[in-house]
């Protein structure tokens, strides 16, 4: 047996937006479905953790809020 096994199954690439999905079974699309919900929740918590921060800092510095 060498460094590579030769029976596994290829590894296929994380799934990524605009992808071609005709070739995925159906099965394959709701698990990409799933992965993707997790993800946008993911992003979600991270924007409310940044807005935290921000506001934060912001009543602590009284910065209006405005960008320059």
């Amino acid at each position: 047996m060498g460094i590579f096994d030769e029976d596994s199954p290829p590894r296929r690439a994380a799934p990524s937006v605009g992808e071609d999905l005709s070739l995925l079974s159906i099965d394959e699309i709701e698990a990409r479905i799933q992965l993707f919900r997790h993800e946008i929740e993911r992003l979600q918590q991270a924007v409310a953790a940044k807005k935290k921060s921000r506001d934060a800092a912001h009543s602590v510095f009284n910065v209006s809020g405005k960008t320059s």
